[in-house]
């Protein structure tokens, strides 16, 4: 596969994202990890996760543990792997999201969240969102000293702004190494703040970047210039999706969601869709 990079590594272009295979509707453990070994054969060395991706009370970690278990169980070579995951977002059981960005609890989890792994130190670990209740700079703070440490190898950070990047960038002295943010044919609203990392060579992570795509055909009046491509080219539209994204700049490194094999085999091919600069402005255009 493609490489981007991340920080000081080169990474498959195409990720896998692990929260569907452990919140509501999780499929059963076995296909799960079939799915995590599926991404490893395409060619996926970069796994995204957080300790909140669990459905019940009392599982903190599921999906961390789970991803641990199929890295273990590979029978290939894992060492270019990187696990990334995210701490300052929880799930109390009911459904509901809440937030903890305070230093302290985030220091405790990326700790908790290395042992669930099984590793030394996290191969990036990320603030999830931002606590109103916590000025940001503390919650950032905290990954300093996670840093220093030797908790974690890199830090960054999700759902930010603009400034925040800025802030957390400063705050880390210049190590901020990704940022994590929705994007995808159906929501676009942070295309500046792909658009700002790219300017700061920072890696640009789409989380839930099918958005948009009907799974049922891949096609649909919604979004026709994907299908168009799609059918152009004799692929998924999915494929397109994520092609489209990785054209937009060089840092931009997609993590799709699965949880059957065939969804991120079919995912990770985009890596190698080259698309025409007609066919991005095309697909730039259709919102």
């Amino acid at each position: 596969m493609k490489q981007r990079a991340l920080g000081d590594l080169q990474v498959g272009a195409i990720g896998l994202g692990g929260m569907p295979m452990s919140i509501e509707g999780r499929p059963e453990e076995a296909r799960s990890v079939r799915t995590i070994h599926a991404a490893l054969d395409a060619g996926v060395t970069f796994i995204d996760t957080a300790d909140a991706y669990h459905r019940d009370a009392g599982e903190v970690g599921h999906n961390e543990e789970l991803i641990a278990t199929a890295l273990r169980e590979y029978g290939g070579d894992t060492s270019a792997v990187v696990v990334a995951t995210k701490g300052g977002h929880l799930r109390p059981g009911d459904g509901s999201w809440t937030l903890n960005g305070r230093p302290e609890y985030l220091k405790d989890a990326a700790k908790a969240s290395a042992k669930r792994l099984g590793v030394d130190a996290i191969g990036l670990y990320q603030f999830h969102r931002p606590d109103p209740a916590v000025p940001y700079a503390e919650s950032v703070g905290a990954l300093v000293e996670l840093l220093e440490e030797g908790v974690i190898q890199r830090a960054g950070i999700s759902n930010a702004t603009v400034a925040q990047i800025d802030e957390a960038n400063e705050v880390l002295g210049g190590r901020l190494v990704s940022v994590q943010n929705q994007f995808s044919p159906a929501f676009r609203s942070s295309r500046e703040e792909l658009e700002h990392c790219a300017s700061l060579g920072i890696a640009f992570l789409p989380w839930s970047p099918l958005g948009g795509i009907k799974k049922a055909s891949g096609l649909g009046d919604e979004h026709s210039a994907f299908a168009q491509v799609a059918q152009a080219h004799g692929v998924s539209p999915h494929q397109v999706a994520l092609a489209w994204e990785l054209a937009l700049a060089d840092v931009v490194l997609p993590i799709p969601g699965a949880s059957r094999p065939e969804s991120i085999t079919d995912s990770a091919q985009a890596a190698d869709l080259e698309l025409t600069a007609e066919e991005v402005a095309a697909l730039d255009s259709d919102d």
